[in-house]
């Protein structure tokens, strides 16, 4: 396979500065504001994005220092393989975060159900499509437990 290499399109301003004051995720804390500010030349690509009640923000877990296949979700004191938990210590990194769009300015999305933190790089952004993205009849593995009402 050959090396992947990206270049962030911009940086997310967020008021979480430590992991530890984050919620494991952002609908958790629905009030918590932050906003990715582009790169000017991505500005344009944020056109009609208000159109959408929601986006898909993919990013880098730039404060990760390890990778594992192996670890142990906050939920739990019961380690699971790395993809089926949603930990930053991936072998790429990579994270994915549904947020609710507040407005778009500029070259700035600004969202709420925050759960990424400050100086995030981003890789990119996606419309939540519900026709595409919401799906029925879904089983979530190990987490039921945590949620049985859900």
């Amino acid at each position: 396979m050959r090396e992947i290499t990206m270049t962030p399109i911009g940086i997310v301003h967020s008021p979480y500065k430590q992991v530890k004051a984050m919620p494991i995720q952002g609908k958790f804390e629905p009030e918590v504001t932050a906003y990715v500010e582009l790169r000017d030349e991505y500005a344009p690509g944020l056109k009609d994005l208000d159109g959408f009640s929601h986006a898909i923000i993919i990013y880098y877990f730039h404060m990760s220092q390890k990778e594992e296949v192996v670890g142990k979700p906050f939920l739990e004191d019961k380690a699971h393989g790395i993809f089926a938990i949603r930990s930053p210590h991936r072998p790429n990194h990579i994270g994915l975060s549904i947020v609710k769009i507040e407005a778009i300015e500029e070259n700035k999305l600004r969202f709420s159900e925050v759960d990424i933190l400050d100086n995030t790089p981003v890789l990119d952004i996606k419309p939540y499509v519900k026709h595409f993205d919401a799906r029925d009849n879904t089983i979530s593995g190990w987490l039921e437990k945590h949620f049985p009402k859900s």
